[in-house]
């Protein structure tokens, strides 16, 4: 390493880069295939492609592409405003929720503070963490998901954020509203609690719960989300966040002032008036869901049971089978970054896609993983 390398922080040098999903156009170039035959159920991206409405908007917008976006996002706060009941001092816009969650670790820790998260949870949060040269602080967890009480019990004196993902990333797994609220009541009330609702739209109408009107009673609580799953956005990246106005303020200090581009603005304004398009994504993976779960099920596999638009499958040599299904052409992704090395990680896609995933698996998923 260089010598300018050097200077930098010690927490810095040591963070693992996040290892996205493989993209189609790589996998094309790599194998030599038609990038057209290749299924790619490894990112959570909506099978639908974006909402028809939105793709007019961006359209329109593109005419304006000379100008700076509004560095405010004024008619998206004003669009998450009539949806949500918030105030406009309430909202910070992200590049992507992912932004978002950066920006809480920015502007809440620092070397010598501390933030709890679980094992299994999304990467980005022990990312931001370590970016800042904060203390993790990581629990067990429950059955592949968030243990609340191990989590309250795991914050100290020095513990200035919590996360929480629900459903949870990569596992697919669920705390419902009441659990939720419970633990919200028992954290102390100068630790930030960052509720991560990326997959939110997804929960069947059995399992949903408003969290909106517990930022009222929670100065503490900021809830993410973004339009990159459901809203099937994710190439355009735009997040937010609601949180009290005190810290939306003081995020919105350390965010960059044009970090939500107009073309993405413009789409995710009109997603918002598009629930005809999100009820049908909903419909799609219940029902691409129920047939991925009956097809690994026949096969004699495990599976975590997910309120997302994805699910673990145990595989056994799950390296072995991920460099697999490649070879035919489809991509998912292995979690063996989550200590999860015998597991994949699946997202749902539309009908065709995964019967030819069922498909693949079946011809190389080992019989040692199979418990028939």
């Amino acid at each position: 390493m260089i010598d300018a390398c050097e200077q930098a922080p010690a927490w810095i040098r040591g963070i693992a880069p996040y290892v996205p999903g493989k993209p189609a156009q790589e996998l094309a170039r790599e194998m030599g295939m038609d990038e057209a035959g290749i299924v790619k159920l490894a990112s959570n991206e909506n099978p639908l492609g974006p909402s028809p409405k939105a793709l007019v908007a961006m359209r329109a917008a593109l005419e304006d592409i000379t100008r700076y976006p509004d560095g405010n996002g004024f008619d998206l706060k004003q669009a998450l405003m009539a949806r949500y009941g918030v105030g406009m001092g309430q909202i910070v816009l992200g590049n992507g929720s992912n932004d978002v969650l950066e920006l809480v670790a920015r502007t809440f820790l620092a070397p010598g503070v501390s933030a709890v998260y679980s094992k299994h949870a999304f990467a980005v949060y022990p990312l931001s963490v370590q970016s800042v040269g904060a203390t993790h602080i990581e629990t067990p967890a429950k059955n592949f998901g968030h243990d609340l009480a191990a989590m309250a019990g795991a914050i100290r004196e020095d513990t200035r954020i919590v996360f929480i993902a629900n459903p949870n990333n990569p596992t697919g797994t669920f705390l419902s509203g009441a659990d939720l609220l419970g633990f919200l009541r028992a954290v102390p009330r100068r630790v930030i609690v960052v509720l991560d609702e990326a997959y939110t739209e997804y929960l069947a109408q059995e399992d949903r719960y408003d969290s909106i009107p517990w930022l009222a009673e929670f100065p503490n609580l900021v809830i993410t989300r973004t339009f990159s799953k459901a809203y099937g956005l994710a190439g355009l990246r735009v997040g937010f966040a609601l949180a009290h106005p005190d810290v939306a303020d003081l995020m919105n200090r350390v965010r960059q002032p044009f970090n939500v581009n107009s073309i993405a603005q413009a789409g995710a304004v009109a997603c918002l008036g598009d629930d005809e398009y999100l009820a049908r994504s909903r419909d799609i993976n219940a029902q691409g869901m129920q047939r991925m779960v009956e097809g690994v099920t026949a096969l004699g596999l495990d599976h975590i049971p997910s309120r997302g638009n994805f699910f673990c499958v145990k595989v056994g040599a799950a390296p072995q089978v991920y460099a697999d299904l490649l070879r035919q052409g489809v991509i998912v992704r292995p979690v063996g970054a989550y200590a999860m090395p015998e597991w994949l990680r699946v997202s749902i896609g539309l009908s065709a896609e995964n019967e030819r995933f069922l498909s693949a698996l079946a011809a190389v998923v080992p019989a040692s993983a199979r418990h028939r």
